[in-house]
């Protein structure tokens, strides 16, 4: 089987959570045997994770404009990649990649599915030339697939008003790869980054609006004064609110109490996790949150809004789950912190739960599955 993955980027700093599935995804596709590549748009890739996605390929096409992933597109180069696979994988929704290649795809008449992994509501900026999108193109991509894939159930009401029943629809959550998260290096990244061997609470993504850190703020200077010893770090790069972040913390005399790491990845990620007390994800929208697995994948708990799409983290303790409000988060920071006995003894469920239930090795065969039951005519396989 021939597959090609089409994501806008592959990079963690600017592709996020879609990146790392797409990463994944076709790194397991091809370590199944099947031959997978991956169309993006190249922005400066590191080799060293260009070799970890083998024996999966990558084409790149240059960018052209990178606030609306705009590729520069060789015409020729496209209708071969969309030729050689025997289906077509979109993941995301608003990128000016997945257009041009749901044109060719409709040309030559190629199967394809979809995954846009939480991008169909109209949320955040751009909020017009979003629904320029959708009225132009977007909607007949979702319509016109020939399977498509939530990443939780919760997505499924976003397929249903693009016209998608949900019976077909596959749910295929997001995953986690342990050996990609060994422990060790902790306190190399606290000297690094000159953080206390104190109480840390950890947020770990963009710091744009979508991703709620502005609502964890609020929370921490609200249970700041209770929990005089610990510290709030937000790893991640600028969405647009660093500033405003900053100039919070200091007006409320936290500055010495909030840190801003900037974009982390590799040992410096993993070493955060590990030595966090608690996770937090603040989001007031999400398909399904990765760094919550990731974190999980470490043994830290993770504290999440009721809307990251991943309620059944509510199963192993109601508290690990809150409103997406700074009210609500305060709460759950309050009850957790206060409680470190009953952390350390949700650790280990927690971790083996994210184990259990959202391995790579394992949700990778769901995709072949799928894959096979369209390519067959059974689309229900």
């Amino acid at each position: 089987m021939r597959v090609l993955n089409v994501n806008s980027s592959l990079d963690l700093k600017s592709g996020g959570g879609t990146a790392e599935r797409t990463f994944q995804m076709s790194r397991f596709l091809a370590m199944q045997g099947v031959d997978c590549t991956v169309l993006t748009i190249g922005y400066g890739l590191e080799q060293e994770r260009l070799a970890e996605l083998a024996p999966a390929t990558v084409e790149e096409f240059r960018p052209l404009w990178r606030r609306f992933h705009m590729p520069r597109i060789k015409w020729a180069s496209l209708r071969k990649l969309v030729d050689d696979p025997d289906i077509v994988h979109l993941m995301g929704h608003w990128g000016v990649l997945n257009a041009l290649v749901y044109l060719v795809v409709r040309i030559r008449r190629k199967p394809y599915v979809v995954c846009p992994a939480g991008a169909l509501p109209i949320f955040g900026r751009s909020r017009y030339l979003k629904r320029l999108y959708n009225a132009f193109i977007g909607n007949a991509i979702i319509r016109n697939a020939s399977g498509w894939i939530a990443v939780t159930a919760s997505e499924i009401p976003h397929f249903e008003t693009y016209g998608v029943s949900s019976a077909n629809i596959t749910i295929i959550p997001n995953g986690v790869v342990e050996n990609d998260l060994p422990s060790g290096a902790v306190e190399r990244t606290r000297a690094k980054f000159g953080l206390p061997n104190a109480s840390l609470i950890l947020f770990m993504g963009r710091l744009n609006p979508i991703k709620g850190p502005d609502m964890l703020l609020n929370a921490f200077q609200s249970i700041a004064g209770d929990f005089p010893t610990c510290h709030l770090v937000f790893a991640g790069p600028d969405g647009g609110m660093l500033s405003e972040l900053r100039r919070a913390a200091g007006d409320r005399g936290l500055s010495h109490r909030v840190h801003f790491l900037g974009h982390v990845d590799g040992r410096d990620k993993t070493a955060l996790y590990h030595m966090a007390d608690l996770l937090v994800v603040p989001s007031r929208q999400e398909a399904m949150s990765i760094v919550a697995l990731e974190a999980g994948i470490c043994g830290t708990l993770a504290l999440i809004t009721d809307q990251c799409g991943f309620s059944e983290i509510a199963g192993i303790d109601p508290r690990l789950e809150v409103p997406a409000t700074a009210a609500g988060i305060a709460i759950g920071l309050r009850l957790l912190l206060s409680d470190k006995a009953s952390m350390a003894a949700l650790e280990p469920i927690w971790q083996q739960f994210v184990r259990n239930g959202f391995s790579w090795d394992r949700l990778i065969h769901r995709y072949i599955a799928l894959y096979c039951g369209l390519l067959s005519g059974n689309a229900n396989s």
